[in-house]
């Protein structure tokens, strides 16, 4: 039987690298090459990683949800194929957590709020049936920042999600429990969803690689939406190539979605294997010196930047000035379009309902016990940035300041191939660090933010370890459609990185 799961808060760890083992501890296209092959049961390699969730997830608490029983039937559906002489697809029986957003048919997904807890969506989104089709196996539904609002997963009815690299600490957010999902090896691909940076960031602190495609290139149909104009949906994985492979699947046109961009999407992986000889590589100057940035981090940028000019890029320092605004903007248009897209969770239509004496008070009731304290506050910053005498002072300038962040973006582009910067400022925080103090939270996603503000892809790389041992991630950012020459360049970022980047507990790794 499908199981909520829960969490443990014992502040023992990390997962300990050795932990994974087989199936586990294999990439994504091993896994599907074998079981393609017949050489691995799509069964065998579920229950392996069953066990590695059966075993830490009450530490880690990755998921809102686990779907064994389903993910079973999946498994054995995919051998029967295998059996037949029949290709599953390029994900074969590869076992994927799933963001806790996506819609899933008669699956409960709640966006780790209390207002939607237990809805049962009559239908899957977009993406989740493109990994279906593609042989992949569904674990369970990855906790959350409530409404994908939070960059700790600290945001969530359910409860934190912990690093596996050390659980007294954040796995970022707000996809914290799809990173931890893959950190952990409790499924070797999972799916996130970024609106600036909820991807990105959790992939840095958790040492795994995360992937913002260009915005429209990913059907948002099925994605219960935080910002609309910048949520766009990616994939998580432990290399990059794997990364590659889940996007591949995912990306492409659909009609379901007003958004989507037309055509054939440029293959992920289409240019690996090429090295980077020749490409021009910017570091942004405002980016690598941004509020907050550590030594550690800064380090491990300028280390980066150093490993692609050995391996023949031509590396220089670039100025796009308009993205120390990005910040301030984000937080007065994303907000703005929340405040628009959770008017519909009224405790009429679905969802939870609280009583009340008329249907006024049974709305403000529903709204004040159903959304947590961080998904009211930024409702209330949109209401207030929208409302009259208000919106061209506020939102409206903000969306100019978006134009001027697009236009810095464009003349960079003009001049380098990829630009280089950090991800997260620092390595992952403890719990309940910035909780009391949104502000201090809000600055964790300052070099993630533009690329959403921008509609250009973007991914994060481990690269090295920093303060405890813990992971950092270094960002590759391209122009729309860029990302084959983005992936080209994550690819030699991770064949340069320091020995045991992104294994929990590196030392026991070696």
């Amino acid at each position: 039987m499908s199981s909520p799961a829960g969490a443990s808060p014992t502040g023992q760890g990390p997962v300990p690298a050795a932990s994974l083992s087989g199936s586990c501890a294999m990439s994504a296209s091993d896994i599907a090459a074998g079981v393609r092959s017949g050489e691995l049961s799509a069964l065998g390699v579920l229950e392996e990683h069953l066990s590695q969730v059966e075993r830490w997830e009450p530490e880690v608490h990755a998921f809102n949800l686990v779907t064994a029983d389903a993910a079973r039937a999946r498994a054995r559906e995919v051998d029967a194929m295998v059996a037949k002489g029949k290709d599953p697809g390029p994900l074969a029986g590869v076992p994927v957590a799933l963001k806790d957003l996506l819609c899933t048919r008669g699956v409960p997904t709640t966006c780790s709020s209390r207002i939607l807890a237990g809805w049962r969506p009559p239908y899957d989104a977009t993406v989740v049936k493109k990994v279906a089709e593609a042989g992949a196996v569904a674990v369970g539904k990855a906790n959350m920042d409530e409404f994908a609002m939070g960059s700790s997963t600290e945001h969530s009815a359910t409860g934190p999600t912990r690093n596996p690299h050390d659980l007294k600490r954040v796995p970022g957010g707000s996809s914290g429990g799809s990173a931890a999902a893959v950190a952990a090896g409790f499924s070797a691909l999972a799916l996130g969803s970024d609106t600036g940076g909820s991807i990105r960031q959790p992939a840095a602190l958790c040492g795994v690689v995360g992937v913002k495609p260009t915005y429209g290139l990913v059907s948002r149909y099925g994605l219960v939406a935080f910002a609309s104009s910048l949520d766009q949906i990616g994939p998580f994985g432990r290399s990059v190539a794997d990364a590659a492979l889940a996007l591949d699947v995912i990306s492409g046109h659909d009609e379901l979605d007003s958004t989507s961009l037309p055509g054939d999407p440029p293959r992920a992986a289409s240019r690996l294997g090429r090295g980077v000889e020749g490409l021009r590589v910017g570091v942004i100057a405002e980016l690598a010196g941004a509020e907050g940035i550590s030594p550690d981090v800064a380090a491990a940028l300028d280390g980066a930047a150093q490993s692609l000019a050995a391996s023949g890029a031509k590396v220089e320092e670039i100025s796009v000035p308009s993205v120390r605004f990005g910040l301030s903007a984000y937080y007065m248009i994303a907000p703005a379009e929340a405040s628009s897209n959770l008017a519909r969770y009224d405790g009429v239509r679905y969802g939870f309902r609280s009583p009340g004496q008329d249907i006024t008070e049974m709305y403000m009731a529903t709204r004040s016990v159903g959304f947590g304290a961080e998904v009211k506050r930024r409702i209330m910053l949109g209401t207030y940035a929208l409302s009259a005498g208000y919106y061209d002072a506020y939102y409206g300038k903000a969306q100019k300041v978006r134009t001027l962040i697009i236009r810095d973006f464009d003349s960079a582009y003009s001049s380098f191939d990829v630009l280089l910067a950090p991800t997260s400022p620092t390595v992952a925080f403890e719990l309940g660090a910035k909780t009391a103090d949104p502000l201090a939270m809000y600055l964790s996603d300052v070099c993630t933010i533009p690329s959403n503000l921008a509609g250009h892809p973007a991914m994060s790389v481990p690269f090295g370890k920093g303060e405890c041992g813990l992971p950092i991630g270094v960002q590759v950012l391209a122009p729309a459609l860029g990302e084959p020459v983005m992936f080209q360049v994550a690819e030699a970022l991770e064949a340069a990185a320091p020995l045991g980047t992104g294994d929990p507990h590196g030392e026991e790794a070696k």
